[in-house]
């Protein structure tokens, strides 16, 4: 409540500029949803909101252009689609039937996809991220094959989906892409 009081004192005049830095911290998902409405509503009146925030998916929701931040130094900047495509073109999550046909379906999938397959903590999942500009075949041909592949070797497939890849994924694409020492992590 008090967050939102803070916001709502902060808008009674229209500002042209408006600076938020973390508004939604602590907020159940009811109230961070009302202050996201808020916050869109300052913007369709005109004013320039500056927003602050670790947690992407509020980046993701309210800001039309977004800087990534890596030890005080901006990484990357740009619209959410760029930054996503900087990454790749999107992410391929399977859910298998059989948990015991992961490590076939993850060779399958490495080689159809020409990616790293990231094994999920669910042990009939698997993702990975597809670069559809690495080919002459876009994102959902190459998944479209991959399936194919899955399905050629036995392997049944409960669910599969194509997406983008989540700001949180950007954001340690572009964060792990400097290794960094462990003098320069422990600072």
């Amino acid at each position: 409540m008090r967050r939102r009081i803070d916001i709502a004192a902060s808008i009674l005049n229209t500002p042209d500029l408006l600076f938020l830095d973390e508004p939604t911290t602590g907020l159940d998902p009811r109230s961070r949803n009302q202050v996201w409405d808020i916050v869109r509503a300052v913007v369709a009146e005109g004013t320039t909101v500056l927003l602050t925030t670790q947690y992407l998916d509020e980046a993701d929701q309210l800001a039309s252009r977004i800087a990534v931040i890596d030890h005080g130094t901006v990484i990357a900047e740009g619209t959410k689609g760029e930054l996503k495509a900087s990454v790749g073109a999107g992410a391929v999550h399977v859910r298998l039937r059989d948990a015991a046909r992961r490590p076939d379906a993850e060779r399958v999938l490495t080689v159809a996809l020409n990616a790293t397959v990231q094994l999920d903590a669910d042990p009939v999942a698997l993702t990975a991220r597809v670069n559809g500009h690495s080919t002459e075949l876009g994102a959902a041909e190459q998944a479209a094959r991959a399936l194919a592949e899955l399905a050629r070797e036995g392997i049944t497939v409960d669910n599969f989906a194509l997406g983008q890849p989540s700001l949180d994924e950007v954001f340690l694409a572009l964060t792990d892409r400097t290794p960094r020492t462990q003098k320069e992590a422990a600072a």
